[in-house]
């Protein structure tokens, strides 16, 4: 099943809060992916705020083409695994 994201503020210590299509809203802590392939871009100053929502895929997005699964990111925000694992 699809999630699609709606909106996305960046918080302190890579952490976003999310919404998604159905109301469900929370935080995600990103900062275990910071510095890992990537992610290595998130530790240039400003970089991880330039997060965006990007509507055609349905998630959070960043500059450079990156982006995270949004079943995954919805998983987190609910508290309960993704059949992805």
């Amino acid at each position: 099943m699809f999630y699609n994201v709606t909106d996305v503020e960046p918080r302190g210590r890579y952490r976003v809060w999310l919404r998604f299509e159905d109301g469900l809203e929370g935080e995600v802590d990103l900062a275990p992916l910071a510095g890992k392939g990537v992610f290595e871009t998130w530790l240039e100053p400003g970089a991880f705020e330039r997060v965006y929502v990007d509507a055609e895929a349905g998630t959070i997005a960043w500059p450079g083409g990156i982006d995270l699964a949004p079943d995954r990111l919805y998983s987190d925000v609910a508290g309960v695994e993704s059949e992805a694992g």
